[in-house]
């Protein structure tokens, strides 16, 4: 009896190695499936989930995550390109218009990455193209100077077109130039950095104890100009650099002239992070203690 007992139990072992086998067969069927399911992604869902990620981390301000215009990635069990729903870059701009619609404003182009870069350089190609037109037909392309770079848009205007030697109060002659290059930049809605920048000659008078303050005041003068001129305040910013942002050597009259400037930065729309438009204060977000009554 007590044989028979032990030939069933040696039986009985054998055979557990099937439950061990069937579940490493259960999990590669598992991950496998899951493997399938990562390969096909929603376009949509995936846009949503970015925008709202933008929006917990970047306070509010969607559309800061540049993706690719088509997330949906090849599949793992089917060779291919998969098809998928994509917007042609650019489709329905004008590159003659200064304007665009940015789609984290409306939410209406699922292509918010690409489209929206396209958009973009087309506005400020458009930009630089009016300017650098407006300077060659005034003769003034050696003191008023674009160039595109990683940041934006730069335009750069010697001292000599906008104020006298050691003064920060902008001639008359000016005036008429910042209306026009207004006029131009009105139309886009990219934040707009205004920096003073100056030699390292050495100024030290009652109104200017250094060039600090003569790149600063400088800055503050032409920031009045343009919103008189018609371009939102909220997108306006003022810095002065004094003469630690040289562009050429201050050993010759001809590289002092070039430092001597002011710069006005077309800001793309990804800095808007930094340079946040109508943000709510902390303390209007505060809710007021409740008085307690005596």
């Amino acid at each position: 009896m007590s044989r028979k007992r032990e030939h069933e139990a040696e039986k009985e072992n054998g055979e557990r190695w099937l439950l061990t086998y069937s579940d490493l067969i259960t999990l590669l069927m598992i991950f496998f499936v899951v493997l399938y399911s990562m390969s096909k992604v929603d376009a949509e869902k995936f846009q949503a989930v970015a925008e709202s990620l933008n929006k917990a981390l970047g306070g509010g301000t969607p559309a800061k995550i540049e993706l690719a215009s088509n997330p949906v990635g090849p599949s793992l069990f089917q060779a291919g390109t998969p098809s998928a729903k994509t917007t042609a870059p650019g489709k329905g701009t004008d590159p003659n218009n200064t304007t665009y619609t940015d789609p984290a404003t409306n939410g209406e182009n699922k292509n918010a990455g690409q489209g929206n870069f396209d958009a973009e350089k087309m506005s400020i190609d458009a930009i630089k193209a009016k300017l650098d037109k407006f300077a060659a037909d005034n003769g003034i392309q050696a003191t008023l100077v674009t160039s595109i770079e990683e940041r934006g848009l730069v335009v750069s205007i010697q001292e000599t077109l906008l104020f006298d030697s050691g003064s920060a109060v902008i001639t008359p002659h000016a005036r008429a130039i910042l209306e026009k290059v207004s006029t131009v930049l009105a139309a886009a809605p990219n934040q707009i950095k205004v920096e003073g920048h100056t030699d390292n000659l050495p100024i030290h008078t009652a109104q200017f104890p250094s060039n600090w303050e003569l790149s600063v005041i400088r800055a503050t003068n032409v920031v009045q100009i343009l919103q008189s001129d018609g371009i939102n305040p909220n997108q306006l910013s003022a810095t002065g650099y004094g003469e630690y942002r040289p562009i050429s050597s201050n050993n010759t009259d001809a590289g002092r002239s070039r430092n001597r400037r002011i710069d006005l930065i077309i800001l793309r729309s990804k800095y808007d992070v930094t340079e946040p438009i109508n943000q709510t204060p902390v303390s209007d977000l505060q809710t007021p203690a409740p008085k307690i009554k005596p």
